[in-house]
């Protein structure tokens, strides 16, 4: 056991919320922080429509460094990528805690945090000051709780973190915002891309070929899957989708006593669903959009489910919490391992078998 894994287990002793700000301030200080290792060049992945390349497939998704406060300390754990937000325009307090809850019996986490950050202003000053050698960072964007003009918000977003970010992803999919999933419906999701698409083709002009992508919810029926397909594959900018979100549904099998807290449910309880979600859009833009698969990764096993449902890409984030920063580098030793074994050249093909 490495001494990470000593420390999730010692963090875990603490509540939710209070383990995860002790963790973001000690990785501020450096302490813990691993040498960064070359990936094997087999798990180097380029995403199709984006151009993204990416030394491995595995991201840490938007939701653990909301504020771009430890983007290079987690890229030295390993991860391909890293999304940093979701940043609204104005600071906000978030919801009134307790907001996060971990269902330890689940492998589980729910949080009702509510867009909780500080801001676009620090959050482009910290990407503007960072070393861009230090690996691919995104920007995860929302809108405030109190906006007269939500969609004006990602337009902001848009602008203001696109000098500094590898790629932007658009946020209209937590539950924890009241009324914002109702931007994935046809007709407001139309208005959305429109205005942001016009906004894209601005910046064009200060910084070229700034992969955008739209993060989905996992609870969505088949004809809004086929709307929101339709929608974006009719946006000549957007280049993919990061599929999914955080769950409202509270699937039988959960058993902790913190099961009916009200919000976004991840990790393992949302594996089976949210790659049902994915296969589903997979089937209907198959190579027009990069699809990133999200929701309840937490092996190699679940990397390899998620690219075979059509991801070329997978972020995870709720199963550090129960497996420590370590987890990203015994997956991809896994995956090579496998890649070996059967002499696939890269993961694609590793996933075909």
């Amino acid at each position: 056991m490495s001494l990470f894994d000593i420390a999730t287990r010692a963090v875990r002793m603490l509540p939710a919320e209070s383990a995860h700000l002790f963790t973001i301030d000690a990785l501020k200080t450096g302490l813990g922080r691993p040498s960064p290792q070359l990936d094997d060049p087999r798990l180097a992945v380029t995403l199709r429509r984006s151009g993204l390349k990416l030394p491995n497939p595995i991201g840490l998704a938007a939701g653990f460094d909301k504020n771009a406060e430890v983007c290079a300390q987690m890229l030295a754990f390993g991860f391909g990528f890293v999304e940093c937000g979701t940043v609204t325009p104005r600071p906000q307090p978030g919801n009134p805690r307790p907001r996060l809850f971990r269902l330890s019996e689940d492998r589980a986490v729910i949080n009702r945090m509510g867009f909780n950050n500080l801001g676009l202003g620090l959050f482009v000053r910290r990407l503007s000051a960072m070393d861009r050698r230090a690996g691919i960072v995104g920007a995860n964007i929302g809108a405030n709780k109190d906006s007269e003009d939500r969609i004006a918000d990602y337009v902001a977003g848009v602008k203001a973190v696109w000098p500094y970010s590898a790629y932007i992803t658009i946020n209209i999919s937590s539950p924890n915002t009241p009324g914002l999933r109702g931007l994935q419906d046809r007709g407001a999701l139309e208005e959305l891309l429109g205005r942001i698409g016009a906004a894209a083709r601005e910046m064009e002009a200060v910084v070229k070929n700034r992969p955008l992508f739209l993060k989905v919810a996992p609870d969505l029926d088949d004809k809004a899957i086929a709307d929101i397909a339709d929608v974006a594959l009719a946006q000549d900018w957007l280049s993919g989708l990061i599929v999914s979100n955080t769950t409202i549904a509270r699937p039988d099998t959960l058993v902790s006593k913190h099961k009916g807290e009200t919000g976004g449910l991840s990790g393992a309880p949302l594996m089976e669903s949210s790659t049902r979600v994915l296969a589903d859009f997979h089937a209907i833009v198959r190579d027009r959009l990069d699809l990133i698969g999200a929701g309840g990764i937490a092996s190699a096993d679940d990397v390899i489910a998620k690219l075979r449902a059509g991801a070329q890409a997978v972020q995870l984030y709720s199963a550090l919490v129960f497996h420590g920063p370590m987890l990203v580098q015994r997956i991809k030793a896994d995956l090579v391992a496998r890649m070996d074994a059967t002499g696939a050249l890269n993961v694609a093909e590793l996933a075909r078998l």
